[in-house]
């Protein structure tokens, strides 16, 4: 709720007062892109507060599809489409999945009245309060400087391929050896556990 409320100050402080002169500008300030923007962002906080206060783990897992949804969608919008992708691939099609499975093969999750207890509500207030204050005032003081002759970041999937497959190529095989490394020891751990 603080979150929202935060995202709104900021709503009211930065953009309104520049949809003013919109009449008189035309739509060079307020554009529908801009307004997409604070919609999936609000979207994105607000299935993330359904993961954190939600009393049911269904729920949950279906807002945290929510909010991976709309983090992805904010990584579109940055141009950065590897990242989005990744994020899509990775965490929706294979963390969410494993987590929506591991609930659903549950026996008897339904009993469980109160799956996600609040537990030390005070102090989780108070570090809200600090870290809202904090961010308030980086966002308010920080100078925000954009430079218009920025060089646009298109294609950045295949800037990323080729540095995978060039500069990068020894890690990037060493870390999918370790990937398999990892599936294979689940695969032994979970045969061990089958036998017993």
């Amino acid at each position: 709720m603080v979150v929202v409320a935060f995202v709104f100050w900021i709503f009211v402080k930065e953009v309104l007062p520049g949809l003013a002169p919109v009449a008189s500008q035309g739509a060079e300030l307020a554009r529908p892109s801009d307004l997409l923007f604070y919609v999936i962002a609000a979207v994105s906080i607000v299935s993330g507060a359904g993961v954190a206060f939600s009393r049911s783990i269904i729920y949950a897992a279906l807002s945290l599809l929510g909010a991976l949804l709309g983090i992805g969608a904010l990584f579109i919008f940055l141009s950065a489409d590897y990242v989005a992708v990744s994020q899509l691939l990775i965490y929706i099609g294979g963390v969410l999945v494993l987590i929506l499975f591991a609930v659903m093969l549950t026996s008897k999750i339904g009993d469980k009245s109160h799956t996600n207890p609040s537990i030390g509500v005070l102090p989780g207030i108070g570090l809200t309060v600090a870290l809202i204050a904090v961010l308030g005032y980086v966002a308010t003081k920080s100078p925000w400087i954009s430079n218009p002759n920025a060089p646009n970041p298109a294609q950045t999937a295949r800037t990323i391929g080729d540095v995978f497959l060039k500069e990068y190529l020894l890690p990037f095989e060493v870390s999918s050896l370790v990937l398999l490394a990892t599936l294979i020891g689940a695969v032994v751990v979970a045969r061990k556990e089958i036998k017993e």
